[in-house]
């Protein structure tokens, strides 16, 4: 039932970068402040939540920073990292996560620039058992 996904050879280093940048809003490395969270998510930016609600960049940015005030620990693991580019430096990175007893797939779609990577779509997916 489940396709086998494949990466590219010509994509592995793409794929490599990406997996280090998710969970996207779970890297302090990469979205650890207001300005870098800004900086690496286009301003069009929107995500398709587990719930399957639709959130605004300046949404998530909120609920990120709200998190910020109150942090609490957060074990996760990832895996089945799988990467395809859609477009030239536009790559959909595709993994699952395991999170707090609930598995979820995630989707994000990420845009390559001099100014470096920008997320432009996020969507997490929960599986059922």
């Amino acid at each position: 039932m489940e396709p086998t996904l494949v990466t590219l050879p010509k994509s592995q280093s793409v794929l490599e970068e990406l997996k280090r940048r998710e969970p996207v809003f779970h890297r302090p490395e990469f979205a650890g402040s207001r300005a870098a969270l800004v900086a690496m998510t286009a301003e069009d930016f929107w995500e398709i939540g587990a719930s399957g609600r639709r959130y605004s960049r300046d949404y998530v940015l909120q609920t990120l920073a709200a998190r910020e005030e109150a942090p609490v620990e957060d074990h996760w693991k990832t895996a089945d990292f799988h990467c395809r580019e859609l477009a030239e430096e536009v790559y959909l990175l595709t993994y699952t996560l395991l999170q707090a007893g609930r598995t979820t797939r995630r989707a994000s779609i990420w845009q390559r620039s001099g100014a470096g990577w920008k997320i432009l779509f996020h969507q997490g997916t929960v599986v059922q058992e």
